[in-house]
Order: structure tokens, then sequence, then C-alpha cells
């Protein structure tokens, strides 16, 4: 015996550089849990089959259970054979109980027994990645409501803009997160189909019963096709995406937060717990935390390209590029997992300086609202825009603030400006006029926090 599970067509020994470039074993050890749950569901198909007898089966279910405690105790031993997880737990399966080992295989393919592992482990992981996520969005959301007094500037092409609420950015954060978080939950349906039954391409011949394997391991559906089955990848790209597009909101969140922190803005101020120091600047305090979630987006989106461009190309049903799956699915997990729960904790101590935020609203932020007086007077928008426009380049041209030119000088603009245009000077007056839903008046802003966590509560549910 080779020692293989394909070994009986082959002679003489594989290329030692061959044997370490085609294991896997390495990595998709993670799956050791979810390899045992697949076997002992399978084990119960095959029972039912008249494939096994009764005793046969819990020998083989007694097995797996030790296989399983020897992995959770770190006393499981491989062996230089063992390629991948699967050939690793049947090889101590039969040391264990011997050659009924052998029965377990029947019917069974490593293209459907891989597939099936890794949807078992991702259904999991995205299940726990949904929590850390909702941790985020509601730490984001109860910091929007204790701080919804709190004003400073909006800005668009990095250029001030409008005065909005600080509660406002971050719910457009939030916001974008919830759409993440619903995602998620629907690459986990799609993942949450079985695929344990379809062999290595043809299907299973035994009358092996597929309802049983789904309802063992509480998937939701059956594959349709058995070609399909073993080798579309598609619920493993849907998860690079979805890790893709949360890390593309996570790294914009975290360049804002980057900005708002230095000196020139002075917005906020990390917690030392998520900072670093400068070994040679005594005076430094590095954003590292936000740095590290910006750049790590770079590794997922590799990953996400990288699985694209190996399936691309790929023939029908199952071929060993596949294999180049599980490295990513691993990495992007682990690195979500970590992104998440650093996010969480950037947000939930960062201490904001409102003193600052105040200050550097200007009154030629208050342009548009300028325009919008004369709107409420009758005027065409298109009209008020450019004499806004005009007054701004008159307070430019002068070398006076907006607001300090004076009833006579606007005027000379347009006849319709009066006495009670200096309320549009006032910013708290500027971000309540934006009452419609959506918008940074406290009112609208009150309504975005209840669904947001209407949303949360959906989606829990």
């Amino acid at each position: 015996m080779s020692g293989k599970l394909w070994g009986g067509r082959f002679v003489g020994a594989v290329d030692p550089i061959m044997e370490k470039f085609n294991a896997s074993i390495a990595y998709d050890r993670h799956l050791w849990e979810v390899d045992v749950q697949g076997s002992k569901a399978y084990s119960r198909g095959l029972e039912k089959a008249g494939l096994l007898t009764k005793a046969e089966m819990d020998r083989i279910l007694h097995g797996l259970d030790k296989v399983a405690e020897e992995w959770a105790q770190g006393t499981f031993k491989l062996s230089p054979n063992d390629e991948d997880i699967h050939t690793a737990n049947e090889r101590r399966l039969k040391e264990l109980i011997g050659e009924t080992a052998g029965k377990l295989h029947t019917g069974r393919s490593r293209n459907d027994q891989v597939v099936t592992d890794l949807r078992l482990w991702m259904r999991q992981t995205c299940s726990t990645l949904s929590g850390l996520l909702w941790e985020l969005i509601r730490t984001m959301v109860d910091r929007a409501e204790a701080e919804c007094d709190v004003l400073f500037p909006g800005y668009t092409h990095l250029q001030r803009a409008q005065p909005i609420r600080w509660s406002h950015w971050i719910l457009s954060h939030a916001v974008a997160l919830t759409r993440d978080s619903e995602r998620l939950l629907e690459v986990r349906k799609r993942i949450n189909v079985l695929p344990l039954g379809s062999g290595a391409i043809a299907g299973n011949p035994l009358s092996v019963d597929r309802e049983l394997l789904r309802a063992e391991l509480n998937f939701g559906a059956i594959t349709l096709n058995s070609m399909d089955a073993t080798s579309e990848r598609d619920f493993v790209a849907e998860f690079l995406f979805w890790a893709s597009l949360c890390m593309t909101h996570l790294s914009r969140m975290a360049e804002d937060l980057i900005l708002y922190c230095t000196k020139e803005f002075s917005f906020v101020q990390l917690s030392d717990a998520y900072s670093t120091g400068s070994s040679l600047m005594p005076q430094k305090k590095n954003p590292d935390s936000l740095e590290l979630i910006r750049s790590k987006a770079g590794r997922v989106f590799g990953r996400c390209a990288a699985l694209l461009m190996t399936l691309k190309g790929l023939p029908s049903t199952y071929n060993k590029d596949l294999q180049e799956d599980k490295e990513a699915v691993f990495e992007v997990s682990d690195t979500m997992s970590a992104v998440l729960q650093v996010a969480t904790g950037v947000i939930s101590t960062l201490q904001i300086h409102r003193e600052n935020m105040g200050q550097a609203l200007s009154p030629d932020m208050l342009a548009t609202d300028l325009a919008y007086y004369l709107v409420r007077k009758g005027m065409p928008f298109r009209q008020a825009h450019e004499a806004s426009g005009k007054a701004v380049f008159m307070a430019e041209t002068k070398g006076v603030a907006l607001n300090e030119l004076s009833l006579q000088e606007l005027q000379t603009i347009s006849p319709l400006f009066s006495g009670d245009v200096s309320c549009v000077w006032d910013y708290g007056h500027s971000v309540e006029q934006y009452g419609a839903l959506g918008g940074t008046a406290r009112s609208s802003v009150d309504w975005q926090i209840r669904q947001v966590r209407a949303l949360l509560q959906t989606q829990q549910a």
C-alpha cells in the first residue's frame, strides 16, 4: 500500500519536490473538525444504504470521535504521507479501528468531500463574522446617538463643503456596513447548500440518501448537478468579493479618521490602545491601527482577484487548481476577524475635540444656504446659485468673511436680500433645514439611528 488514497495505478515513488508541491495539509488542517463532521454524516448515509452494518457504523463513529479528540487536544500526529486533511483523518481512523475504515470512502470522492468541508467551515465563519460586524455597527450607532449635537465640516473633494452633524458622518459609514452585513447573510445562504453525495463527477451510484446527508449536516438545500457541485467555487468568490467590498468601506472610514486625527485637523484623538509611536521621534503618536486596516484591504482584493483568475480558464468539473481556494478563504477570514475587532475598538475608544470641530466651520460653507435663502424668496435656483457665487467672490475680493458683507452690499447683488439674511449665518440653523429623511437635521439623524437598529434586529432574527 502506498499510503495514498489514489495509489493503486501508480508505480514508483512521487518526487519529494512534487510531494511537497502537491500537499495541502499545511493549511487545510483547519478543516479537521468539519471533515470529521462530514464523515460522520456520510457513514450514517452508508448505513442507511446498506453499505455498512450498524456495528461497522458505530465503530467508524467512535473512531472519528477519537480522531476529533486528538485534534482538539493537539495530540494528532501527522504522517509524511498525509497530503491533505482527508488523507490524514482516514489514515488515523484506520490505525484506530482497522480495515472497516476503508469502507467510509465508499462512493465518496475527495472532490465532493473537500467542497462539503469548505462549505461547512465557511458557513460557521460567516456567522462569526456577522456577529463581529453587527457589534461594530452597534458601536457606531451608539456613538452617533450619544454625540448627535456635535457639528463639524462635511467634505467633498477633500474641501470643506457644508456643516453636518458628526453623527451624520458616523452613520454614513454605519449604513454602508449594514449593506455588507446583509450581503454576508446572502452569501451564507448560498454557501449553505450540500454537495456531498455528488462523487467525483457523475454522482453516487450506491443509493446514498442525500436528503439524509442534508439533514444530518443541517444544510438548507442540495446541489442540483454533480458536475457543478464538485467544481463550482462561486460561493468562495462571493465571500472574497464580500470581504473586498467590506474592506473598501472600512478603508475609507479609516482614511477619514487618519486625516481627522492629524494636527492639521485635530478633530479626533485615537486611544493609546490603538496607536503606536516612533523609534526615533518621541512626540509621535501614529494611527497604525487605521493604517493597517487601510493596507489590509489590498491583501483582500488580491486574494479575490487571484481566485477569479484561477477560475476563469478551468475546464469543466474538478481540477487541482481549486486547491488554491482554501488559503484565500482562511487568510481573508482571519483578516476580516481582526479588522472588525480592531475597528470596533477604535470607534468605541475614540475621543473627539468638539471645540476644534466647531472652529473648523466657516461662513463660506453657508454659501449654499445663502442660495436657498433666495430660493425661498422666489428666485429660481440657478439664479440663486449665481447670486450666492457673486457674494462669495465679493467677500474674497474684499478680504472679509462671507457673513461680514453688509446688507447694502448683498442688495447690490439681489434686492431680495433683507434683514432676515442674518439667520443664514447660524450653523445650527443650517443643519436643521436638512430635515428630509436621510439628511443631517436632528430629526433625520434620529430616524437613521432607528432604521439602522431595526435593520440589525431583522438581520439577527
